[in-house]
């Protein structure tokens, strides 16, 4: 029996996978999966096979081949034509150009670089958090410290000026849009893009101190290379850890005896931290294109069959994590899947870990009784988007507490 469409109605409650989902899981972890379209493809949902899948480069990330077949968007047509292949977004492409591009960011995004820069994430984040205790709650966290905190490191990484963050945040926003046009999702990318252009070609002409001025020292890379890259890096860099830190506070306002512990207990921040990334999954989806015919999990995928993965199913698959509905701050969430595995591992994930260490340790330690402004059912999810999260988090506390 296939399964029509991607069910993604997170019917189960904000924190869990579809119920759907979680039943295929359990039944036939690779699953045939048909297209809107009629397109016949397949979904992976169980954690060997996804981590299995992801390993292998024959499955392809690319989406410019002529033997697969590319969806437009989770839930919507697929495209009958095969997309450009996009300068410099190493994230849709396979070795070894993809290996050319990473190689070059590697530099940028070792441990020992981002140790260096923990104190002043937690600048960062303290300045924020100064800003938030000015505001007479109500107030939406989203806006005032979840977006701010992962908007301002990323921007003073990439040497992006921060005084255009509201309208890369708007086109940024547009484009995770789950259900729109093609002439929608492109506007925004081609803002985005124009904007980046400018701003590499300007890093080549005067480099200054930060990554995108690394880059663009690399003679061997074009401006368009430059630009791709550069989109990428500022989408994920504060798309993903301000929805992390927004939707992460909602699930611990909704634990407040975990909540609790954490406050009176700093060193069970990393560890919550993993399990926050585990349970939560906010970058769920992702495709994948059979390069030749190949066995996965007991079922024979056929060359040029599209491939959807849910990392949120994976990190919630019992056969690798006890009790995995249930958040657990002690629990050891080695293995996590969230930065996804392979070669395509997120290259910004230790920024992301401190980002997420100081933010939550901060606004748990500053605002001993915060709390939801409205009911956990008034909380509005990003059900729309491509990262879920939460649209606004209206929280309080008692001032001067």
């Amino acid at each position: 029996m296939s399964q029509h469409g991607l069910p993604m109605d997170r019917d189960a409650g904000p924190f869990d996978p579809p119920s759907a989902i979680t039943r295929l899981r359990g039944t036939r972890p690779v699953s045939p999966l048909v297209f809107p379209d009629g397109h016949e493809g397949w979904l992976v949902t169980g954690y060997d096979e996804v981590r299995q899948m992801m390993a292998d480069t024959r499955f392809s990330s690319r989406l410019d081949l002529d033997v697969i077949h590319v969806p437009y968007e989770t839930g919507m047509p697929a495209a009958t034509e095969p997309s450009p292949q996009l300068p410099g977004m190493f994230i849709a492409m396979d070795p070894p150009d993809h290996s050319r591009l990473r190689r070059k960011l590697t530099g940028a995004f070792t441990v020992k670089r981002m140790k260096q820069l923990e104190e002043h994430i937690a600048d960062v984040v303290e300045r924020q958090l100064d800003h938030l205790a000015r505001l007479a709650p109500p107030v939406d966290l989203v806006k005032e410290f979840a977006l701010p905190v992962p908007s301002l490191v990323i921007c003073e990484l990439l040497g992006v000026p921060y005084a255009d963050r509201e309208t890369f945040q708007a086109n940024s926003a547009q484009f995770m849009v789950r259900e729109q046009t093609l002439e929608e999702k492109m506007g925004a990318y081609i803002a985005l893009n124009t904007y980046l252009t400018e701003l590499v070609t300007n890093k080549r002409a005067e480099p200054a101190e930060d990554i995108l001025s690394d880059l663009a020292r690399h003679d061997d890379l074009t401006i368009e290379e430059l630009t791709g890259a550069a989109f990428l890096m500022l989408l994920a860099g504060h798309e993903t850890t301000a929805n992390m830190l927004s939707l992460g506070t909602f699930a611990l306002l909704e634990h407040p005896e975990q909540a609790a512990e954490l406050r009176a207990d700093a060193e069970l921040l990393p560890g919550a931290v993993e399990e926050l990334l585990r349970y939560l999954s906010v970058a769920d989806i992702f495709f994948r294109y059979a390069t030749e015919d190949l066995e996965l999990g007991g079922e024979t995928i056929t060359k040029g069959s599209t491939v959807v993965v849910s990392l949120l199913a994976a990190n919630h698959d019992p056969r690798r994590f006890e009790n995995p509905d249930t958040l657990d701050i002690r629990r050891n969430a080695r293995g996590l899947l969230s930065f996804g595995h392979g070669v395509h591992q997120c290259l910004g994930q230790q920024l992301a870990r401190i980002e997420m260490r100081a933010g939550f340790g901060g606004l748990l330690k500053r605002f001993p009784d915060l709390a939801l402004a409205v009911p956990a059912g008034a909380v509005k999810l990003r059900t729309d988007m491509n990262i879920y999260g939460v649209h606004e988090l209206p929280v309080t506390w008692t001032p001067g507490s």
